[in-house]
């Protein structure tokens, strides 16, 4: 690991998990890193839990926002942070209450963008009935931060906890909606490019698509996650090591927008490593898998598919092999590097 700190760090890939390891984790005793009965920070899932007397669980999350421009195409940081940390915890199969939030902003930065960003975080929050309880404020002196940073922490109550390591052989992988839609915006908006079709950020809360299937299918959903930094490849392979299956995917099934597709060859980027912000990833058992995914596009989410499957490998455990177009075979492995930096 080199002595200071890259990008690639930060990238939510392997990168991440080395300096979350060397920092943190390697430092924790195992009675350290939860509390009794509950997931923790050894779980290295989208939040942690406490169970209650009652049999429920207080579910939490915090996430840091600090995306490059703030305004971009399909969204702003207020509407990131925001639906961010509904979705985290919507992923651990609880129903969101209420959040606190940290606003620090740079010196000389306008008012009226800061409302825009405020207003947009508030509403939705509004929207889905969820309570700002407290939060923070800061100023920092010019060019001592770039913009703006938000820092949101989230708290709701579970009835059955989703806990990406509990990956069981033979579930279906579904994922929600089209991929790649909120790296491609960024990074074409990093770059200055406007792409015919308009690239747009997917960035939205997905409770009208997780407490429906929560309510009705909860006990059949084994691990969700939405695919954010690292895109969907990072978290198939997080739940491939987690459980030590073989996940197969199939390329023709990931539904992508032909914009999105042709903006990411172009760029010589493989979209399964590009964030999403509005859309999940879930393991459900095959049981009920295909009468899932007709009811998550009655709810309205057309584009959802099942992508592929788990299995025992007694070889291959532990990996992710995506079916190609062209019908071979291939490691889908996970990102390396910084692909588009701050991007969430």
């Amino acid at each position: 690991m080199p002595g200071i700190i890259t990008l690639a760090h930060g990238s939510g890939g392997r990168g991440t998990y080395e300096i979350l390891e060397s920092l943190i984790l390697s430092h924790l005793s195992d009675p350290m890193k939860r509390i009794e009965g509950g997931v923790g920070v050894d779980e290295l899932d989208d939040g942690a839990a406490i169970p209650l007397p009652d049999g429920k669980y207080v579910v939490f999350s915090i996430d840091a926002y600090t995306v490059n421009p703030p305004f971009f195409p399909g969204g702003n940081i207020g509407e990131l942070a925001a639906s961010g940390t509904i979705n985290d915890i919507l992923m651990m199969g609880a129903k969101p209450l209420a959040i606190l939030d940290s606003i620090v902003v740079e010196e000389g930065y306008p008012i009226s963008e800061l409302r825009q960003i405020t207003n947009s975080m508030l509403e939705i929050l509004k929207r889905y009935d969820i309570k700002l309880i407290g939060g923070d404020f800061k100023a920092m002196p010019r060019g001592n931060l770039d913009k703006i940073l938000i820092t949101t922490a989230g708290m709701g109550i579970a009835e059955h906890l989703i806990i990406d390591s509990n990956l069981a052989p033979g579930d279906k992988i579904i994922i929600s909606g089209t991929i790649a839609e909120h790296g491609a915006a960024i990074l074409a908006a990093q770059e200055g490019l406007k792409v015919e079709g308009r690239l747009k950020s997917d960035t939205e809360p997905l409770v009208d698509l997780m407490l429906p299937l929560l309510e009705n299918y909860g006990e059949f959903i084994h691990a969700a996650q939405d695919p954010t930094r690292g895109g969907i490849a990072e978290v198939l392979n997080e739940w491939a090591s987690k459980s030590n299956l073989l996940i197969r995917v199939s390329e023709g099934d990931v539904p992508i927008r032909e914009e999105v597709r042709s903006f990411t060859e172009l760029m010589g980027i493989d979209p399964f490593n590009l964030a999403c912000e509005g859309r999940a990833v879930l393991a459900v058992d095959p049981r009920v898998a295909e009468e899932v995914l007709r009811f998550i596009r009655d709810l309205g989410f057309s584009d959802a598919s099942i992508v592929g499957n788990a299995e025992e490998s007694s070889r291959y455990g532990g990996n992710v092999v995506l079916k190609t177009v062209a019908g071979g075979l291939r490691l889908l492995e996970r990102p390396t590097g910084s692909i588009v930096p701050r991007i969430c």
